[in-house]
């Protein structure tokens, strides 16, 4: 059977009516005469026929109605490489499939035979797409000289209405295309015609499903620009203004079918709930640090203000083979749009035990502060606090209370910050205290660069670790504001926090962390199968007493391998790793864990 152009496809019946009395085993030869490789596996993927499992006794009814359908998806195959003048055979025991009625199925097909001769590949004689707005982008194959497929006609046609729908006309639409083929020549003239009709702007936002959010509250969050000139992004600004507050599961924006008296345009906004609550567990084992355990309660929309209260604890060093066991709980709630849709306030508090091999801490703190997001991948976040902490060394009992100016900004371009294979991730922070008793008053200033590139399979991923402590001397300085290096957020194969330095006072000797650190982290991450992966990794880290990184530190290093499986939500990791350099440690560490290492 020969198709031209205009072809539309072919209608089938319901021949799954039919019994099953007929099924049976039954073998498919599929022949492409001409085209090349690729052309022949897209056919050979578009036919349902051939995807059908032959030996299962597959009904003759299911096989008719299949075959009749593959008419039309293989007649779309050829068009998308760009054959308009194509045959197209489909055999079923030597008849055609085509004149077989959809309730005539044969009782028993034994041989099924699909032939298709694509013809000459068709090229664009013409290319037109007009009117379009300045600085439209068309595909780059809709161009003169360029192969004629289909799906780049169809491309062109969707990016001329995108382009007018980015320029403020919202009901843009193709309203002609003409597609004409020459057989002789094997060229495709096509031409697309678009009305863009009126310049739009927003009009009202309507509620049809708020669910337990307050609807004064669920505008607000939307941030819903009334009274400017349309634009699609700002439909997708106002989807993930509210996506992000975790609250809602789906949000449905629907632009009104017909615009206002004025040019504007209605907006109908619909949200769908998460569950109101949630717990979450984590664990992490290491043969020298111990278990850690880790979990979160997580209340959303506390006050149908779409609210988050998170409570989280942790406990670390259960059976870890230097110092005792650490615990943390923390709270923090979260109020977004306060002031603006684009900000949040939040309320955080911590109670910390840390119990080190050479020091007890005890740290209570309370913070406020706003989160604003400038994009979907810059954001920042400042706050006020105040914390008080007890330290207990061997030089006695010390009182640490500080005013805190915490601040942070992040980018995040990562693919997937759960397992990434592509992208950026860099965050800085800064945190001036002004002490009060015999606290210092200075800063600590940290930042974490991570880099990802993956080439095939492997993955090669970078970080890269800064931090500094100005103005306050070591032993006036809080002790969590100092830094440490050991252990699987740092160095690999080296116990937990071994590298800092010490300083002697009155005759005592005391070992602390640094007011300098740099740290350095490789790692090829290699998937073996689509679940298991290998990794190899190296890490470094130098600590100092001074506050710019490197200068004057000590350094130590490890490397090892890694096993990794993907769950479908992240990585479960097993680290095996030894010292490379530094006197801080010796023999092998396990590393266990869900997630990256970074």
């Amino acid at each position: 059977m020969r198709f031209g152009v205009f072809l539309r496809g072919v209608i089938f019946g319901a021949a799954g009516l039919l019994g099953a009395a007929g099924a049976g085993a039954y073998s498919v030869d599929f022949r492409v005469t001409g085209g090349d490789d690729d052309l022949a596996d897209a056919l050979r993927g578009a036919a349902l026929v051939a995807g059908l499992d032959t030996d299962a006794g597959v009904d003759p009814a299911e096989v008719l109605a299949a075959a009749r359908g593959d008419y039309a998806r293989l007649l779309a195959a050829l068009y998308d490489a760009g054959h308009y003048g194509g045959q197209i055979h489909l055999r079923l025991d030597g008849r055609e499939a085509a004149t077989i009625g959809p309730l005539d199925a044969p009782a028993r097909i034994g041989r099924v035979e699909v032939s298709v001769t694509p013809g000459p590949r068709f090229s664009f004689a013409q290319a037109k797409a007009a009117p379009l707005p300045p600085g439209a982008d068309l595909p780059e194959g809709y161009r003169p000289g360029a192969v004629a497929r289909s799906g780049v006609i169809a491309s062109a046609a969707r990016d001329g209405v995108t382009a007018w729908r980015a320029a403020g006309h919202a009901k843009a639409r193709l309203s002609d295309q003409r597609l004409i083929a020459d057989h002789r020549s094997a060229t495709l003239a096509a031409s697309l015609a678009f009305q863009p009709g009126p310049r739009v702007r927003f009009g009202q936002l309507r509620l049809a499903e708020t669910g337990r959010t307050r609807p004064a509250r669920l505008a607000k969050i939307a941030g819903f620009p009334q009274g400017e000139v349309f634009a699609p992004a700002e439909l997708d600004r106002v989807r993930a203004r509210l996506l992000r507050t975790g609250v809602f599961a789906s949000v449905a924006l629907t632009e009104a079918e017909r615009l206002g008296p004025d040019d504007s345009l209605d907006v109908t906004l619909g949200v769908v709930d998460q569950k109101p609550r949630r717990l979450g567990f984590g664990a992490e084992v290491s043969s020298l640090d111990g278990v850690s355990l880790s979990g979160y309660w997580l209340h959303r929309n506390l006050w149908r203000g779409a609210e988050r209260l998170r409570v989280e604890a942790e406990i670390e060093g259960i059976g870890a083979q230097t110092g005792g066991t650490d615990y943390t709980l923390g709270l923090r709630l979260e109020r977004p749009a306060t002031p603006g849709p684009d900000t949040s306030a939040y309320l955080e508090t911590r109670l910390e035990r840390l119990d080190e091999e050479d020091y007890t801490e005890t740290t209570g703190a309370i913070e406020l502060g706003f989160s604003h997001w400038f994009s979907e991948k810059l954001t920042a976040e400042a706050g006020l606090g105040y914390a008080v902490s007890r330290v207990e060394d061997a030089l006695g009992t010390t009182h640490y209370r500080r005013l805190e100016l915490p601040m942070a900004i992040t980018w995040e371009n990562r693919d997937t910050p759960i397992d990434p294979r592509n992208g950026i991730y860099a965050t800085a922070a800064a945190r001036p205290f002004l002490g009060f008793g015999t606290t210092g008053t200075g800063a600590q200033i940290k930042a974490d660069l991570r880099g990802y590139r993956t080439l095939g399979r492997v993955t090669m991923a970078g970080r890269v670790q800064l931090g500094s402590v100005t103005g306050s001397g070591l032993l006036e300085t809080p002790r969590d504001y100092l830094f440490y290096s050991g252990g699987g957020g740092t160095v690999r194969g080296q116990p937990y926090q071994s590298l800092g330095v010490s300083v002697t006072q009155g005759g005592t000797t005391l070992d602390l962390g640094g007011r300098g650190f740099v740290g350095v982290s490789l790692e090829a991450r290699t998937r073996v199968t689509d679940k298991i992966g290998v990794v190899a990794f190296y890490d470094a880290a130098g600590v100092g007493t001074n506050s710019l990184p490197g200068d004057g530190a000590s350094w130590h290093s490890g490397a090892g391998l890694g096993l990794r499986y993907d769950t479908g939500i992240g990585p479960i990791r097993l680290d095996v790793a030894g010292p490379v350099s530094g006197g801080t440690g010796t023999g092998a560490q396990v590393y266990i864990g869900i997630g990256q290492a970074f």
